[in-house]
């Protein structure tokens, strides 16, 4: 047994049971990622073509009750409405980490978590240093380099072709969905700019009703999605942007059957039931019609394109996404092991940090809504769509890169995983876990 004196291991490897569950949720947003480049070049090819008119008339054509506030484009209803799925799933996502994922553990939870931190504020910085030029209302745009799209970066993984170890695929999921929650609270504190008080606390009114159901394990979905529905017009109706109600929801559903019969041990709550649903309605409609509506800017060719990257804002947003997340999540990542004396797991190098820093740059969907929030002018949000696209296709290159230069240690590293099972085929890793939960 290893002494107690002895240094903490930084990105070991999971329990099995939860690197498997990693496994697979990653496979399910690597498709999602897929339909989301399909959906992306798309409307780049649509928006440049001689057609570019009848895709601006697709995304602004409007429909739903004007009674209820709701008659919006079909690009808004993207952004507000799809967007609500993917962050309940972020929000479902987030409480299983923290409740019975090995993130439950507050010393494995803070890499990920000071790590997402690292990763908004100095790309946020780096923004601000460049944009600050521009004047006018430049630095409304801060928070557009800072998030990270998940299904973009395994989209890249895809391609590659990358063995990523468990190890890092954990640290990358979970760093991405605190980077998404940190995401939302920054929409809702400041991208806000007027708060119906009325509405918003109907919004919270129903949220609660909905979380007494779903600690019930009711799942009629003749109640639950008129609930969560009527959540979402509230908050829509209050001011404040209609995704925070997607997260709040998935806040509210239980993760275990009952605490009382052994925490995460007694069993799956309706959470996981909830992921296994609206998962792949996420990842595989939501997002990839979002980027579809979001991501369909007139270049106007080598002009046009010399034109946005030319504006400071522009510029902000490739520096922050390539060099800024970069920087800070491997920053944080060195800061936290020379503060606790932890090392690098032996299996990885930090290389390895280096390259996840990269693949955090690929920032698209959660950038492309702040871009959407952030600025009133449409020159302005063609230069950051145009800002934004640039950013993450180069993170993703320089990813890619420091990746394909490491394969030949993951594939390694991966052999070396499927060998250490015992005479009964489990994996070392279950039975270090189960024996740790055992002396808890």
């Amino acid at each position: 047994m290893p002494s107690s004196s002895a240094p903490a291991s930084l990105l070991a490897r999971r329990s099995w049971s939860e690197t498997s569950r990693i496994t697979e949720i990653l496979r399910k947003e690597t498709v999602g990622g897929a339909l989301l480049l399909l959906a992306t070049v798309a409307a780049l090819i649509w928006a440049n073509s001689p057609a570019a008119d009848s895709y601006a008339a697709l995304r602004d054509y409007t429909v739903g009750p004007q009674a209820l506030h709701l008659h919006l484009s079909l690009g808004t209803w993207a952004a507000d409405g799809l967007l609500a799925i993917f962050f309940f799933v972020v929000g479902l996502e987030l409480k299983r980490e923290f409740v019975a994922g090995d993130l439950r553990d507050p010393r494995r939870a803070a890499l990920p978590i000071l790590a997402a931190v690292g990763g908004m504020a100095v790309p946020a910085l780096v923004y601000a240093t460049i944009a600050a030029r521009a004047g006018g209302d430049a630095l409304q745009g801060w928070a557009i380099p800072t998030a990270t799209d998940i299904a973009f970066a395994l989209a890249v993984l895809a391609v590659v072709g990358t063995r990523l170890p468990a190890a890092l695929r954990t640290f990358l999921l979970t760093l991405a969905v605190v980077d998404d929650l940190l995401a939302v609270t920054v929409i809702a504190v400041f991208y806000t700019e007027s708060v119906q008080p009325l509405p918003l606390l109907g919004a919270l009114a129903l949220i609660a009703v909905f979380a007494v159901a779903v600690q019930r394990r009711i799942r009629s979905w003749w109640l639950l999605l008129p609930l969560a529905f009527a959540a979402w017009t509230l908050m829509h109706a209050s001011g404040v942007h209609a995704t925070v109600a997607g997260v709040l929801l998935g806040f509210t559903v239980p993760v275990i059957r009952s605490e009382r019969a052994g925490g995460p041990d007694a069993g799956p709550g309706l959470a996981e039931h909830f992921e296994r649903r609206f998962r792949p309605l996420s990842a595989g409609v939501a997002v990839p019609v979002f980027a579809f509506f979001a991501a369909g800017v007139t270049i106007g060719g080598m002009e046009g394109m010399r034109a946005s990257l030319t504006d400071a804002v522009a510029l902000g947003i490739v520096a922050g996404l390539v060099a800024g997340k970069l920087v800070g999540i491997l920053g944080t990542t060195w800061v936290v092991a020379r503060l606790t004396r932890a090392r690098l797991d032996p299996a990885l190098s930090w290389w390895d940090v280096v390259a996840v820093g990269a693949l955090g740059g690929v920032g698209f969907t959660v950038s492309l809504l702040i871009g959407e929030l952030a600025f009133d002018s449409a020159l302005r949000a063609e230069h950051v769509k145009v800002g934004v696209l640039t950013g993450s296709v180069l993170a993703a290159g320089v990813a890619a890169v420091l990746l394909r230069a490491r394969n030949r240690a993951y594939q390694q590293i991966e052999q070396a995983e499927r060998v250490d099972t015992d005479a009964n085929g489990v994996p070392d890793a279950f039975e270090e876990a189960a024996e740790l939960r055992g002396r808890a």
